[in-house]
């Protein structure tokens, strides 16, 4: 059995958590509100971006966050145009963008 959160409440509690502490996130685009993948578009605020895609492994119970763009920073439409892949690709995915000058991306798990 599966008892992870639906996709929606665990996003809008990240969002909670990131507003309160200053940090803008915004979800971009809604996918399947019980199981869809999640996919963070960070913006540094100083043109740079970077794309996680959610991904488990093992058991499906070990989250981590895949560099969909790669390891270095790109310009906001390179970002744009791999979310565009990944939703024609997955239409239940979700996009949040996340404003951080960090970099940080608030949801658990690590980024490989």
């Amino acid at each position: 059995m599966d008892d992870r959160l639906p996709t929606h409440l665990w996003v809008s509690a990240h969002i909670r958590a990131a507003d309160a502490q200053g940090v803008a996130m915004t979800v971009v685009r809604k996918g399947d509100p019980s199981r869809g993948t999640v996919i963070l578009k960070l913006n540094r605020l100083d043109r740079s971006f970077t794309v996680l895609v959610q991904t488990r492994e093992g058991d499906g119970d070990r989250l981590f966050w895949a560099r969909g763009t790669g390891q270095d920073p790109v310009p906001e439409a390179d970002a744009d145009a791999y979310i565009a892949r990944q939703t024609r690709y997955d239409p239940d995915v979700w996009v949040v963008e996340v404003e951080d000058r960090q970099g940080r991306h608030w949801f658990e798990g690590p980024v490989r």
